[in-house]
């Protein structure tokens, strides 16, 4: 059975860190982009992190959304089949559930619809 299973969120104090984890079961993680989006209250999901499959003609290659740069690091472990969203120095902006996907043929890393798997979504709340 496939699945992304995503953990690691709670509630931080702005400034604060959290790890995010996303879990892959029944097929390998790696040979497919992997996406970290985000969604707020009233907001449209967003995109924040991504990277390119590391097993096939693409070679790993990360990017981040403006908002993530600089304080967002993504990373791929593929001995456990997960893929990790670090984040530090968050903000109350950062507020969102975070869910993670992936696609084995992704042109926009930003089109959700291009995603085959998703996860059920972690929530991450930033507040003094």
């Amino acid at each position: 059975q496939v699945q992304l299973v995503e953990s690691g969120g709670g509630l931080v104090q702005p400034g604060g860190s959290l790890r995010l984890s996303c879990a892959a079961s029944g097929f390998a993680s790696d040979y497919y982009t992997i996406g970290w989006f985000r969604q707020a209250p009233g907001k449209v999901r967003e995109g924040v992190s991504f990277m390119r499959s590391s097993n096939r003609s693409s070679d790993g290659r990360i990017y981040y959304a403006d908002a993530a740069k600089g304080r967002f690091t993504i990373s791929r472990d593929n001995a456990k089949n997960t893929v990790y969203l670090q984040m530090n120095s968050l903000k109350p902006e950062d507020t969102a559930v975070y869910y993670c996907a992936a696609g084995r043929v992704i042109v926009a890393l930003t089109s959700s619809g291009e995603y085959d798997y998703w996860g059920q979504g972690t929530q991450v709340t930033v507040s003094s």
